[in-house]
């Protein structure tokens, strides 16, 4: 009985020693043809969660280092170039998901209350706009 404690008690540290975390880089996947379309550094700064875009995977003929030219005109990211960007700003820790912050969707230039959470070596984003969400799942970049 108390080998079985020990053993569970070891394993209940491992994991939260262990556990996936959210930070590191990831990559964006188009929810409609499932190609990569950028890679988002997330990381920790002052205690929140941001997440900046890197690298934009881009198709020939597409402007290879764009503007955020939907982004809202009051909005510090409209006219400022995509790589390089924030996209995710201020998440706080809750339990096993970061929110309270924001993200941008740089291709409509709207801003949704967000969500994530590491699922099965993914990383799940979800944008809020009102009571209505999506999610996408992003993969750990190599």
């Amino acid at each position: 009985m108390r080998f079985s404690l020990v053993i569970f008690l070891l394993l209940s540290l491992a994991k939260l020693t262990f556990g996936q975390n959210v930070i590191g880089k990831w990559k964006t996947i188009d929810d409609n043809t499932g190609e990569p379309r950028s890679l988002v550094d997330v990381f920790e700064r002052s205690g929140k969660v941001y997440g900046k875009i890197t690298k934009l995977y881009r198709k020939p003929g597409e402007d290879p280092d764009p503007v955020c030219d939907d982004c809202e005109a009051d909005d510090s990211r409209y006219l400022k170039k995509i790589i390089g960007m924030e996209i995710i700003e201020g998440l706080i820790k809750d339990a096993d998901e970061y929110g309270g912050g924001s993200i941008l969707d740089p291709e409509n230039g709207k801003v949704y209350r967000c969500k994530i959470w590491v699922e099965d070596k993914t990383l799940k984003v979800r944008g809020y706009l009102g009571p209505f969400y999506r999610t996408q799942t992003w993969l750990k970049a190599d």
